[in-house]
């Protein structure tokens, strides 16, 4: 085997002198530097497949909402979720192996700490997004599985949460967890049914219009609506556009609605009609419209947690389940307060505050039965226990509105993509969610107003320097930028504020929100002001 890694590795080197870091991105960067990065994920996700007795694992070859010209490669652990955090080292030593020596002595000694039999079965499977980059990305992943004798499966184009999907219906197949058919027609079908089902005969009222990001979920949304009955849902799919590559994530897409606070340009949008964008690998969903008085409205990740949280927590309660089951949000230090004061105060729902990050807020929700979790950027889901599910099936209804409420929570329970933030699956859910409701877009805006906030950059000396505490919503370093950052926030009507050092760039990012848009941004420019001050060279 040491021969066979050595010539694979050779055939994919590593871009000397570029420092690689496992995130919750996974490695993401410009392509032209991920063909050996690819193919160590490779060697390491055979080495995580074996380590957990031959199941599957993913990898998802995207870089979301990106610019095409950049690439990422990201490990699916078995039951859909994030990889493991203790992994994320492992990932990035063996990565950032000079050489194809110290890569082969980096494995053998990882597989020899971890207790890895190196002639076990083992079996990775792989997906990209649109990409022309992808597929050589997925040569280099084949390659190392090959060297180190790992079953290879390549499913080709996918949407992330698809991959996701397909991770843990491989590993669940046959098992009374079963998670659904292991395949892109399975995904859809599951979808599909579900949607039927959760609807319980009502109807979609209007046209939907999706904005696909010229991104992987345009070919696959096309692909769900064929299966999909024709007098279910009416959807007008736009920026779809997958064989021009430069146009992927342009002035289009999810990341550009909530970042710019406005429709793409193209197409341009219709006054009053309902509107959602997904990006680049279609996980992220943002839903808005433009009111022909007051112009664009948006509907980020807090609002469908809250419209999520809202549904669900009153079919619990018509189930008579409500003591049985404990249902939760998590949220962010970035969602906004009006958000948590909706959900805890008129909701009555408890919510948990998590440190940024995807893997953080899934773990937090997976402590509840039901756990809400959306980022603001419009990526999230909604975990249910195996008690819950099990409840949803075998409670039996003491009256019709019973029985509905139990049918329609098993359905939901089958729609909601459970792995990972699932943006087509999170429209179909907001749909349902609409049409039992018999709201508009402006009926679901008027549950809360927002207060205004600003979000700034601050380039710093050292951001290591900034570190922070109760989920990151206060800094504990360096002594003394707490303090004054909270004399500023007395100072004005519902406000609050806090900075965190980025994750990706020498910089701070400062919160503010206030009961006003000119409080809002003082407040913002006070905290900034702080932060330069304590983060000067």
């Amino acid at each position: 085997m040491d021969d066979k890694i050595l010539a694979a590795s050779a055939k994919h080197p590593i871009v000397p002198n570029h420092a690689y870091k496992y995130g919750t991105a996974g490695f993401r960067m410009k392509a032209d530097l991920l063909d050996g990065v690819a193919f160590r994920v490779g060697l390491l996700s055979g080495l995580r497949s074996r380590r957990l007795n031959g199941q599957a694992i993913g990898v998802m070859i995207t870089a979301s909402h990106n610019p095409a010209v950049d690439n990422g490669v990201k490990i699916v652990d078995p039951m859909g979720e994030m990889l493991e955090q203790d992994w994320e080292a492992h990932a990035t030593k063996l990565v950032n192996c000079a050489s194809d020596q110290e890569l082969l002595d980096t494995y053998k000694s990882l597989a020899a700490q971890l207790k890895v039999d190196l002639s076990t079965p083992g079996r990775v499977i792989c997906g990209r997004d649109t990409r022309p980059s992808g597929h050589g990305l997925a040569a280099a992943l084949a390659d190392a599985c090959e060297a180190i004798d790992i079953e290879y499966t390549d499913y080709k184009r996918v949407t992330t949460p698809q991959l996701h999907y397909l991770v843990r219906c491989i590993n669940t197949e046959g098992t009374p967890k079963s998670y659904g058919e292991v395949s892109k027609a399975g995904y859809n079908k599951k979808m599909s049914d579900a949607l039927v089902r959760a609807l319980g005969g009502r109807k979609i009222e209007g046209q939907l219009t999706v904005d696909c990001a010229n991104g992987v979920g345009g070919p696959e949304l096309s692909e769900l609506l064929k299966v999909i009955p024709k007098d279910v849902i009416n959807v007008k799919v736009v920026n779809d556009d997958v064989l021009r590559p430069e146009v992927l994530n342009l002035d289009a897409g999810a990341d550009y609605v909530k970042t710019r606070q406005r429709a793409p340009p193209k197409p341009t949008p219709v006054p009053g009609n309902r509107i959602c964008s997904l990006d680049g690998d279609a996980d992220r969903l943002i839903y808005y419209w433009i009111d022909p008085d007051t112009g664009f409205f948006m509907l980020d990740g807090d609002r469908i947690s809250s419209l999520n949280a809202s549904f669900i927590g009153g079919l619990v309660r018509e189930a008579g389940l409500e003591d049985e089951l404990r249902i939760g949000v998590v949220q962010t230090a970035y969602a906004n307060g009006a958000s948590t004061a909706y959900i805890e105060k008129h909701l009555k729902l408890p919510v948990v505050f998590t440190p940024t990050g995807v893997k953080h807020l899934h773990h937090a929700a997976c402590q509840f039965d039901i756990g809400v979790y959306f980022e603001a950027n419009g990526h999230g889901t909604v975990v249910f226990s195996q008690e819950a599910i099990r409840l949803f099936t075998e409670k039996e209804p003491q009256s019709p509105a019973q029985k509905e409420a139990l049918e329609t929570l098993a359905a939901i329970s089958d729609l909601i993509n459970q792995t990972v933030g699932d943006a087509i699956s999170d429209m179909l859910m907001v749909e349902v969610i609409l049409a039992h409701k018999g709201w508009t877009l402006k009926d679901w805006a008027n549950t809360y107003n927002d207060l205004p906030n600003r979000l700034v950059r601050v380039e710093v000396g050292d951001k290591d320097l900034f570190e922070t505490t109760d989920a990151e919503r206060r800094l504990s370093a360096p002594k003394g930028a707490q303090e004054e950052i909270d004399s500023f926030v007395k100072k004005y009507t519902n406000a609050r504020s806090f900075a965190r050092a980025s994750g990706t760039e020498n910089a701070c990012r400062v919160y503010a929100e206030a009961a006003t848009r000119s409080e809002a941004d003082e407040l913002a420019k006070h905290v900034a002001d702080v932060i330069k001050k304590f983060g000067s060279p």
